[in-house]
């Protein structure tokens, strides 16, 4: 398992590096079967009104499926605790799933080894440095029912999830609504 840690506005000590392995090993050791990759972003708010300072991000690559988790709170280290339980937690449930659907997990394997990633993403254009409030991210879309979205949607800790319509083929989005339930965005047929 390949272990990435980073900071910002916080410089990652030897003793801050070695808790945050710790944990993380102590996390995904019953999944290392299936966990390739582990980034861990730590960060600092410098503003003073914000209550929760120290924010711990954990991204497990497990199988071709991300899992992310986020908390903050007053303490680094107790934000690092926090988001270990919470990643040890949806790793857990992601192979319950997984067991549960074993004969359907198999199809989505052999479409994943089956579509190449490509490495790079940019192409023949020029790299550059996005504006300062865009963060732009990039990543390989295996066709998915709207139910398996929904099931990505639960592991990557977000409000919404992009996603390769498997019936459509289309790119849609399912997110969590502000008064409860889920929605899914599918572009218009235009009848020019």
């Amino acid at each position: 398992m390949k272990l990435l840690i980073q900071g910002n506005n916080i410089t990652v000590t030897e003793s801050i590096h070695d808790y945050v392995q710790e944990k993380v090993e102590k996390a995904v050791k019953h999944f290392q079967n299936i966990t390739t990759k582990v980034d861990v972003h730590l960060s600092v708010a410098r503003n003073a009104r914000i209550n929760d300072k120290h924010k711990a991000e954990v991204t497990v690559y497990a199988n071709g499926t991300v899992i992310r988790a986020q908390e903050g709170s007053e303490n680094l280290y107790a934000s690092i605790d926090l988001v270990s339980d919470k990643i040890a937690r949806q790793l857990r449930k992601y192979k319950e799933k997984h067991l549960r659907k074993n004969h359907d997990h198999d199809d989505i394997e052999e479409l994943a080894i089956e579509t190449p990633i490509v490495e790079n993403l940019i192409g023949d254009r020029e790299p550059e440095l996005p504006a300062e409030s865009v963060r732009m991210k990039y990543f390989a879309m295996l066709p998915l029912t709207i139910e398996e979205a929904y099931e990505q949607l639960q592991l990557v800790d977000h409000d919404f999830y992009m996603f390769k319509n498997s019936a459509t083929g289309e790119i849609n989005v399912i997110y969590i609504r502000n008064h409860g339930g889920y929605g899914v965005i599918q572009p218009r047929q235009n009848n020019d």
